[in-house]
């Protein structure tokens, strides 16, 4: 994050109603767009998704936890997380 000085950017009739609140401090302004969730832009997010259930399938179907590891390149710890988790 840049910082900018407000004279150089405001109009100076809204800088003078901005100093009305708050003079020679910093003030954090959010961007006004809606923040996106993780990995919705990217595809990561659905990508993990539809892996983490074909996982939980394959599990119902009787794969084991080792074979699944080796088939999606992931530890038996991280395969269990994903088979047991909550949702």
């Amino acid at each position: 994050m840049q910082y900018k000085n407000a004279a150089d950017i405001l109009p100076s009739r809204l800088l003078r109603e901005v100093q009305c609140y708050i003079e020679g401090e910093l003030l954090y302004i959010p961007r006004s767009e809606s923040k996106q969730e993780w990995g919705a832009i990217s595809g990561s997010k659905k990508f993990y998704l539809e892996r983490n259930s074909q996982i939980r399938m394959l599990f119902r179907e009787g794969r084991s936890i080792q074979e699944l590891a080796v088939k999606f390149g992931l530890s038996n710890s991280t395969v269990k997380k994903i088979i047991y988790q909550k949702k």
